[in-house]
C-alpha cells in the first residue's frame, strides 16, 4: 500500500513538473513575442518621421529599398556617361575605317561592365547611404562626394582594366568625377522624397534620368 502510494506521489509530481515546464515553455514563447512586437514598433517609430509618412509608405505603387534605389542609379551611371565618352570619342576621330569596327565591339564590352558593376556595387553603396542619412545634413553631403569618388573608381577602373593600365587609370577618373557629383546630388533628393526606407519609382526616375544625362551632356561638350 505504501509502495503504491509513493508510485503515486512521484507520477503526480512527475505531471506537475512538465506541466510546469510546459507552462514556462509557453510564457517564455509569449514573452519572445512581445520583445519582438514592441522591438518592431520602436523600429516604426525610428523609420518614419510621421504617421502621414507611414501612410505615404504604404500608398506608393513602386517602392523601391534603399539598396535597389542606388543598384539602378549606378547601373544608369555605369552605361550613360561613358557611353557618351565613347560617342565623344567617335565624333572626335571622325568617320571610322572599316578594319576600326572592332573597337566598337571593345567598348561595347567595356559599357557592359561598368553598368553591371555599377549596379551591384550600388548596393553597397545604398547601405552606406542609409547610415548616413541617421546623421545630420552637413555631416553626409562632406562625406558622399568621397564615396562617389570611391564608387566611380571602383566602376570605371574595373572597365578601363580591360585596356590595361592606361585604361584603368582614366576610367577610374572619369568615374570618380562622376560619383563624386551624382552621388551627393541624388542623395539630396533621396533624403528629401524617401518614405521610411523606400523610395517611389515616380520619383527614382525623373531624378536619376535627369542627373545622368545632364552629367553625359557636359562630357558631349553640349
Amino acid at each position: 500500500m505504501e509502495t503504491r502510494s509513493t508510485q503515486t506521489v512521484a507520477r503526480r509530481t512527475g505531471v506537475s513538473l512538465a506541466r510546469a515546464e510546459g507552462d514556462a515553455e509557453l510564457a517564455k514563447q509569449r514573452l519572445d513575442a512581445l520583445l519582438a512586437a514592441n522591438a518592431e514598433t520602436a523600429r516604426q517609430k525610428s523609420l518614419f518621421r510621421s504617421e502621414r509618412e507611414k501612410t505615404e509608405a504604404t500608398l506608393m505603387e513602386n517602392p523601391l529599398s534603399v539598396e535597389k534605389t542606388f543598384a539602378y542609379l549606378g547601373l544608369l551611371l555605369g552605361a550613360f556617361p561613358p557611353l557618351a565618352m565613347f560617342v565623344r570619342f567617335f565624333a572626335e576621330k571622325g568617320v571610322l575605317r572599316g578594319e576600326d569596327f572592332w573597337i566598337i565591339g571593345v567598348l561595347a564590352v567595356i559599357n557592359l561592365i561598368t553598368a553591371t558593376v555599377g549596379y551591384f556595387s550600388g548596393e553597397l553603396i545604398g547601405r552606406i547611404v542609409r547610415k548616413l542619412e541617421k546623421f545630420s545634413w552637413s555631416y553626409m553631403l562632406f562625406s558622399l562626394p568621397f564615396i562617389g569618388i570611391l564608387w566611380g573608381i571602383l566602376a570605371g577602373g574595373a572597365c578601363g582594366a580591360i585596356i590595361f593600365v592606361v585604361g584603368a587609370v582614366f576610367g577610374a577618373a572619369l568615374g570618380a568625377a562622376v560619383g563624386s557629383v551624382a552621388l551627393p546630388a541624388f542623395a539630396i533628393f533621396h533624403r528629401l522624397l524617401k518614405k521610411g526606407d523606400q523610395f517611389d519609382l515616380k520619383h527614382f526616375l525623373p531624378i536619376a534620368f535627369g542627373i545622368t544625362f545632364i552629367i553625359s551632356a557636359f562630357i558631349l561638350g553640349l
